[in-house]
């Protein structure tokens, strides 16, 4: 087990239920392992996840602002439609949000942070473009999240998580188009190593390359 998944599994146990339900339910959203249009069954997902229904549907409002679920009066909860005509106003955001993180996270992360940010640049370049890209876009998100942490406002990493997660699911809308999801995760290794090594002019502007690349790699196969 990497250290990554294991200091995430330590977090996760000091979690309430709602916040765990909520990280459960709003990962398999954005990967769309619920996919958009699904009902959602609250009783279903409470058993699945072994807990009472009021953390679920305690998650679910919390998923409903963050724009993954959407409540009918007497018709239920479904996710959220992907929009990919969105692509351009997320982009928008992030942006100028990314690489104010980077820059952020490159003079203000901890030594512990900049350690595992260097860990983790290392296990990135270790990576074989074979890999599952499911796999890959998982281990993308917890990169920018990584980033979000380090760069130390709790308002800045609120609001990037909600656009990346957007973001996240249109890539995942178009993945089996895309011809190189592992030359996309790989991008963070010098954006990494950037942070970690306090340059945070570099991880500014590495940080904007790879957004743009994004929403680039997005619409050469719309």
């Amino acid at each position: 087990m990497s250290l990554m998944l294991e200091n995430h599994l330590e977090i996760e146990g000091d979690l309430s239920l709602a916040e765990r339900a909520y990280r459960h339910l709003r990962d398999r959203l954005i990967m769309l392992d619920i996919r958009p249009g699904d009902a959602i069954n609250d009783g279903k997902l409470a058993a699945e996840m072994g807990i009472g229904r009021t953390p679920v549907r305690e998650a679910l409002k919390r998923l409903e602002s963050d724009h993954l679920v959407i409540s009918y009066p007497r018709r239920g909860t479904f996710a959220t439609i992907v929009d990919i005509t969105e692509l351009a106003d997320v982009s928008e955001l992030r942006e100028s949000l990314e690489p104010l993180a980077a820059r952020r996270a490159a003079k203000l992360a901890t030594p512990a942070l900049r350690a595992e940010l260097r860990n983790t640049a290392a296990s990135i370049a270790k990576m074989a473009t074979a890999e599952d890209p499911y796999d890959l876009m998982r281990y993308d998100i917890t990169v920018h999240r990584l980033i979000y942490r380090a760069a130390g406002n709790a308002h800045l990493e609120d609001v990037l998580i909600r656009y990346d997660n957007l973001a996240t699911r249109i890539w995942c809308m178009v993945l089996d188009k895309v011809p190189s999801v592992a030359g996309h995760v790989s991008e963070h290794v010098e954006l990494l190593e950037a942070i970690a090594d306090g340059d945070a002019e570099r991880a500014g502007k590495l940080a904007l390359e790879h957004v743009t690349s994004f929403e680039q790699a997005i619409r050469s196969v719309l």
